[in-house]
């Protein structure tokens, strides 16, 4: 997942540099409706084109046929019943291939999350006076099984960072949090330690001097297939290397602030409403000139 994470990188880095120069809305926007008229063209080879009309036409049909014997409840109500089954195979028709479409709708959507939906930390003066709750969260949250290991967790701050509220531990949950303050613009690397000695990592983003991606999850490989948690998939953190599945840490949380984004929703779910209607919309205006029924 890694290699291929890093792949996709330098591919979307090709892709975005020339469209950035418009800005974020012209990237999120131009590439989500070149994604919306590639994935009908998917769709119309994966799907069933001649079941999808004859759905559509039958749907039709029952529909003039209430219209015609409207004074004959026996005919009218199994029209209904009728136009009630007809949708709900139309709807698997359409449904079915969809579903494989959702990888590459993932990997698009990581990318532009990753660069555009949160601000690097603000750099604080070192003189200022901050009192707790004023810093960002830094949470650790350890995996099944280690949980326990929380109670001799120690935390290494680099140069350029500094804490705000001491480390505390919830052994129960195998989590720990603390407060981070930045002094110094840069990608800096915070890590944490435990009695055993395994050491986990996470990059911390700060002021204009922050990279082109970066993410407040660090995430591990072992949670790939949990559909019931998706913040975890490593799929959907592609800046940093996952943890490998054996790793006592499961992940390592930062809290960025939202980025603004103008007249575009920010923040993890604004990218994905944007990406989804820009896809939809542009992607409607090529079905005709593309032959696909859906």
């Amino acid at each position: 997942m890694n290699a291929l994470n890093s792949l996709l990188n330098s591919v979307f880095d090709v892709l975005l540099t020339p469209l950035e120069w418009g800005g974020v809305a012209l990237s999120l926007i131009v590439l989500s409706g070149v994604f919306g008229v590639l994935a009908l063209y998917v769709f119309k080879y994966i799907s069933w084109q001649d079941g999808i009309k004859a759905a559509k036409d039958r749907i039709k049909g029952h529909m003039i046929e209430i219209r015609l014997f409207q004074d004959d409840l026996r005919v009218v109500g199994r029209a209904v019943v009728m136009v009630l089954v007809r949708n709900v195979q139309y709807m698997a028709l359409n449904f079915g291939p969809i579903l494989p479409l959702a990888i590459p709708f993932a990997f698009l959507a990581a990318q532009f999350v990753t660069r555009y939906a949160y601000d690097p930390l603000p750099v604080t003066a070192a003189e200022a006076r901050l009192l707790p709750g004023q810093g960002t969260l830094l949470e650790v949250q350890l995996a099944p099984g280690h949980h326990d290991e929380v109670a001799g967790l120690t935390l290494e701050l680099p140069a350029g960072l500094r804490a705000l509220s001491p480390l505390v531990r919830a052994p129960s949950e195998g989590r720990a949090f603390v407060e981070v303050v930045a002094d110094a613009p840069g990608l800096h690397e915070v890590a944490f330690a435990l009695a055993s000695g395994e050491r986990g990592t996470k990059q911390v983003a700060v002021g204009d001097a922050a990279p082109r991606l970066f993410q407040p999850r660090r995430v591990s490989a072992r949670d790939w297939y949990r559909v019931d948690d998706p913040d975890h998939w490593p799929v959907l953190w592609p800046a940093e290397p996952a943890f490998a599945s054996d790793s006592a840490f499961r992940a390592i949380v930062l809290a960025y602030p939202q980025r603004d984004l103008g007249w575009l929703p920010g923040g993890e779910l604004g990218i994905l409403i944007t990406i989804v209607v820009a896809s939809m919309v542009i992607g409607a205006a090529a079905i005709k000139p593309l032959g696909v029924q859906i």
